[in-house]
């Protein structure tokens, strides 16, 4: 029977790992005696099996295969679709809200954006829990399709990265995509669920208690930034906790230096080690601007800049900057009383353009990513040296110039793509009662998965009981939107992805 499931469409596999992961907040519940969430958990497990074993034996004597364009249709639904079914559980345990909340929670938490759809008091452990192995199995996911799916089809951040022309696509046979995402699943899933064991030993180690260290480990590799608590503060400046975060943080960056999994796309000359330089360039670069503006206001407040509550406040910078820029959105347990003591507030668009920029191409960072960045400053520095020098004759490589424009070129139409997308879910938003700056930041924490942004900026998260049904919805489809990435969406219509 497991071979018929392995064999059945993308999106059914995924939901038979949706239906499996049940148990686990099941078993959770059990062991603290909350008999009624455990049975929630338990039954909603079991119907999802059973559903999914009446499909398995209606098309037992069908041979099902899929192409590249039906594997991502398959997983549009799956981010659209099975919140469905993932939010059942938390509706019935909850029971004072709406089910379209509950869907909205699971949508995010399943793109890894993370909103704070419902305050963290009035949820139980198991819901908490429920919610981090969600954004986990997220990420999971999009570790796995990058590699999978998207890179044979030069997308997702490939059509820069990859050695291949921008128009070439890999076409497989359904059989030798069965195959290559069975192997990479074996290859990626191992290492994934390695390093969030090691994460939640070394937060466990560093003083933080067993279960937040759990939270923590799935959303710092998921980059989804849910925890079970308001945030870092929580825990009085945990200097060792913050540092093995931020280590962790090199994995939304790039995750070249862990993963070697075999790929068909090629190297090319943006590879993963540009991807740690620019993000060192931005972090650093931010951060100095930031801690110069807060010196210069304690000097003119006659502040003793030389104490230990200036290496708190660079240290509050460097972290909080590299986590808006892996889309994870968390500030650092210092900052707060860093931005007191220095009476310097940092400036909003700051940290919606880090989250804009996001971080690695196949990692579960959101934004436009590095690369792309990356791909028009490149190609903007040789346009200004040809305005600068327009008659030297120079031994450049004609080759890797024209690379590099098209490289450019796709990387440019993405990005006026997400702005087109912004713009759009932004008047969308106004027209559901926004006013203009919440439509924006919650236009770019959606697109960007980055869902703690708006509550930092604005210091309260949004109230989503007020909002209307429209406005849930625009943010669902603008989450999936920002998962997805846009070139993947208009994949979906173009004839080369039919054809492979």
């Amino acid at each position: 029977m497991w071979f018929r499931l392995s064999h059945l469409p993308f999106f059914f596999q995924l939901f038979s790992v949706a239906a499996l992961s049940m148990f686990l907040p099941s078993a959770h519940a059990l062991t603290l005696e909350n008999y009624a969430e455990a049975r929630s958990f338990f039954y909603t497990g079991i119907l999802g099996l059973f559903l999914l074993l009446m499909i398995a034996l209606a098309t037992s004597n069908r041979t099902l295969e899929e192409s590249g364009i039906q594997q991502l249709t398959s997983l549009a639904l799956g981010f659209l679709m099975l919140p469905v079914y993932l939010a059942i559980p938390e509706h019935d345990i909850i029971s004072t809200t709406d089910f379209i909340n509950a869907y909205l929670d699971m949508v995010s938490a399943l793109t890894t954006t993370g909103f704070v759809v419902f305050q963290p008091e009035i949820l139980s452990d198991t819901i908490h829990l429920w919610r981090a192995v969600v954004a986990w199995m997220g990420g999971a996911l999009i570790w796995l399709v990058a590699v999978a799916i998207l890179a044979p089809m030069n997308l997702g951040g490939f059509e820069v990265a990859s050695g291949s022309p921008i128009h070439q696509t890999h076409y497989l046979t359904s059989k030798e995509r069965q195959h290559f995402l069975h192997r990479n699943f074996s290859a990626l899933f191992p290492l994934y669920l390695s390093l969030t064991g090691l994460l939640w030993f070394a937060l466990a180690l560093s003083g933080l208690p067993g279960f937040d260290s759990l939270i923590f480990a799935m959303s710092i590799l998921s980059t989804s930034g849910i925890t079970a608590v308001e945030n870092l503060s929580d825990f009085n400046g945990n200097w060792t906790a913050e540092v093995v975060i931020f280590i962790f943080f090199i994995f939304a960056i790039t995750r070249g230096i862990v993963s070697r999994e075999r790929s068909i796309t090629g190297s090319g000359r943006f590879s993963t080690s540009t991807e740690l330089s620019i993000a060192s360039v931005v972090i650093i670069s931010v951060t100095v601007l930031l801690t110069i503006g807060q010196i210069l206001q304690q000097i003119g407040s006659q502040k003793d800049v030389f104490c230990l509550a200036t290496i708190k406040m660079i240290w509050a910078n460097i972290f909080t900057v590299t986590s808006f820029l892996t889309t994870n959105g968390w500030q650092s347990g210092f900052w707060e009383a860093s931005q007191t003591w220095s009476e310097f507030a940092a400036p909003s668009s700051l940290f919606l353009g880090l989250a804009l920029i996001g971080g690695g191409i196949a990692t579960t960072a959101g934004g436009v990513k590095l690369l792309r960045v990356y791909a028009l400053y490149s190609n903007a520095v040789h346009e200004m040296d040809r305005l600068i020098h327009p008659s030297s004759i120079g031994h450049s490589n004609n080759i890797y110039q024209n690379e590099l424009r098209a490289k450019a070129f796709i990387a440019w139409i993405f990005f006026m793509l997400f702005v087109i997308g912004l713009a759009i879910i932004t008047l969308s938003l106004t027209a559901f009662g926004f006013n203009f700056e919440m439509a924006v930041i919650a236009s770019v924490s959606a697109l960007s998965t980055t869902g703690p942004l708006f509550g930092f900026i604005l210091g309260a998260p949004i109230d989503f009981e007020t909002l209307s049904s429209g406005a849930k919805m625009t943010l669902a489809l603008a989450m999936v939107l920002g998962r997805l990435e846009i070139l993947v969406l208009l994949a979906l219509f173009t004839s080369e992805t039919w054809r492979g």
